[in-house]
């Protein structure tokens, strides 16, 4: 005998014996990814900020330690523990176990964040955001947590001050996702807003 929700909830209690990731930038947007199946969740304690480094003349998009903060993004499985091709994805940093995070996953599970490494981080020269990568970021978040999980990400992340180039007509990000009107307006205007100039 089948008992209806069996099977589902024996699949997320399986589930849940994997290691996650908790994507707070461009693995926000299930577009750029194929770990399924990702939800969404929040963590305490991080804020994101965006990072210029010593690997490339362009921004990365960072977690870092933010006591009090709170951000949201999606989590997801990496079957078996795997982490090779997620790795090399998140290539310029490291894994960092997570303690405080909210989701809907029945018992414990083990989530990881990618946190830019210290030794890579440069302080001085332009590593300006590639517009076409906040554009992803910021679809990503209008999908999972609407208009108003779009402010929240720009109100926790920092580092806007690194500038921002505009690459949409070429874009220059590799997983770059084709945005709507309304999507690229309101990264307009949030960049307005927060004063962001353009290189």
């Amino acid at each position: 005998m089948c008992i209806p929700g069996a099977l589902a909830i024996k699949t997320d209690m399986e589930m849940a014996r994997d290691p996650f990731f908790f994507g707070y930038g461009s693995l926000v947007n299930r577009a750029t990814h194929v770990y399924e199946p990702a939800r969404p969740a929040r963590v305490r304690g991080w804020a994101r900020v965006w990072r210029g480094t010593s690997l490339r003349k362009l921004a990365y998009l960072s977690a870092i330690e933010a006591p009090g903060v709170e951000i949201e993004g999606l989590i997801a499985p990496v079957p078996g523990g795997d982490w090779a091709a997620l790795d090399l994805r998140e290539a310029a940093y490291a894994r960092h176990a997570l303690r405080d995070v909210t989701h809907d996953l029945p018992g414990a599970a083990e989530v990881m964040i990618y946190k830019v490494e210290p030794r890579h981080v440069a302080e001085g020269g332009a590593h300006p955001i590639l517009l076409s990568y906040l554009d992803v970021v910021v679809q990503g978040y209008l999908r999972e947590f609407g208009e108003a999980g779009v402010g929240r990400f720009f109100e926790t992340t920092g580092g806007w001050e690194v500038g921002v180039l505009d690459d949409r007509d070429a874009p220059q990000y590799p997983r770059a996702q084709v945005s709507s009107d309304r999507e690229r307006g309101m990264v307009d205007a949030a960049l307005k807003d927060l004063g962001v100039g353009f290189l």
